[in-house]
């Protein structure tokens, strides 16, 4: 939400298409896989799975530098500028 008008002005300025910069802020919003608090069900299955918080640090660091290497490298062929 906060993130959204940044994308658009930053598009605005550069005077390309707003849209790959909207689809890097809309996957990065769901991306939150460093805390068990950035998601409902990682929070659910915590306690009941034995889990702790730096378990979803040591599992999520890898995971969100994959998502953004994907998203950066797979965006701009996607939506072109």
């Amino acid at each position: 939400m906060l993130m959204f008008p940044i994308a658009m002005a930053v598009s605005d300025q550069l005077g390309v298409d707003f849209m790959p910069f909207v689809i890097a802020v809309t996957i990065a919003a769901s991306a939150s896989f460093m805390t068990a608090l950035g998601y409902q069900t990682n929070l659910m299955v915590m306690g009941p799975g034995g889990y702790r918080m730096h378990d979803y640090l040591k599992l999520g660091v890898p995971l969100s530098l994959i998502v953004g290497l994907v998203s950066v490298t797979l965006i701009p062929l996607i939506w072109h500028f």
